[in-house]
């Protein structure tokens, strides 16, 4: 296997046409791929900072084997890889575009790539301390009892609240980012939809988002209560609630992302029946 079986790509189109079979047959491993994948084609590649997103697809006997893809200031996100894949992506970045900043992937895939990636520049990986799991709904099993109150879809009526409550998300898990009317459209929240949990007076405690239907599966992505209400059931409300209409909406597979150091979030989305897929992590290259 060598890097230049690599096919690299600033055109989302032709990436697709050429991965997008291979990334549906495992929605799950691959969802950061079909997720972006989508918003640069919607968007267009003007969307991300004057810089083009790079795509890439490995391609061997039997079709294609790998993809990645690497956005402006993220980083390179690659489907899992074997060894022998991780050195041959890291030979033709680091020749193609060497000043990367990070890898984000599943455990294994984004261990062997940096350490691939420090033989080839001499660039020590650096493991951030964030640490998430990748889960999948199997059957869902929502909170019982619920607490008291009800969910509430958010709709274009409601923006100021949509995006009051992704500035406080933001803020909580270290997200450095401007929500505002002029910026909100261009942000990873603007695509996905959002239910509040109320309490029976109309209060609103707590905020599940869902990314659209790609490839057959829907991210729930943004699940968020303030400290001060944390302990009560809302955030458990709340997802089951976005789980529920995800799976409405012909969802084949529900996915969300954990942060493995808040044990409470693990625990509340192990009882709602998600399953761990891989874990999941980030080595700094730059």
């Amino acid at each position: 296997m060598r890097p230049d079986e690599w096919h690299l790509t600033e055109d989302v189109d032709a990436f697709l046409a050429r991965a997008g079979d291979f990334l549906r047959s495992r929605p799950g491993a691959h969802v950061m791929q079909l997720t972006w994948a989508e918003r640069v084609r919607k968007r267009g590649t003007g969307a991300f900072g004057g810089e083009a997103p790079v795509f890439g697809v490995l391609e061997g006997e039997g079709g294609v084997r790998a993809a990645f893809h690497r956005l402006p200031t993220r980083g390179v996100c690659p489907t899992p890889l074997t060894s022998e894949q991780a050195e041959t992506l890291a030979a033709r970045l680091a020749a193609d575009l060497p000043s990367l900043p990070s890898v984000s992937a599943g455990h294994d895939t984004a261990t062997a790539f940096a350490e691939a990636w420090r033989r080839c520049t001499g660039v020590p990986p650096r493991l951030r301390d964030l640490r998430l799991r990748l889960y999948r709904l199997g059957t869902l099993t929502p909170p019982d009892p619920l607490p008291a109150g009800r969910g509430r879809v958010l709709g274009e009526r409601d923006l100021e609240e949509v995006m009051s409550w992704c500035g406080e998300f933001a803020r909580a898990v270290g997200e450095v980012v401007t929500l505002d009317a002029g910026t909100w459209a261009e942000s990873r929240f603007a695509d996905k939809r959002y239910t509040l949990w109320e309490t029976p007076d109309g209060t609103p405690v707590s905020v599940a988002g869902m990314n659209p239907l790609i490839g057959g599966q829907v991210q729930v992505d943004v699940v968020y209560t303030p400290a001060h209400l944390r302990g009560r059931g809302y955030a458990g409300a709340a997802t089951a609630e976005v789980s529920r209409a995800a799976l409405d909406a012909g969802a084949r597979d529900v996915v969300l992302f954990a942060d493995l150091s808040n044990p409470s979030s693990n625990a509340l989305y192990q009882g709602l029946g998600y399953r761990t897929l891989t874990d999941w992590s980030v080595y700094d290259l730059a």
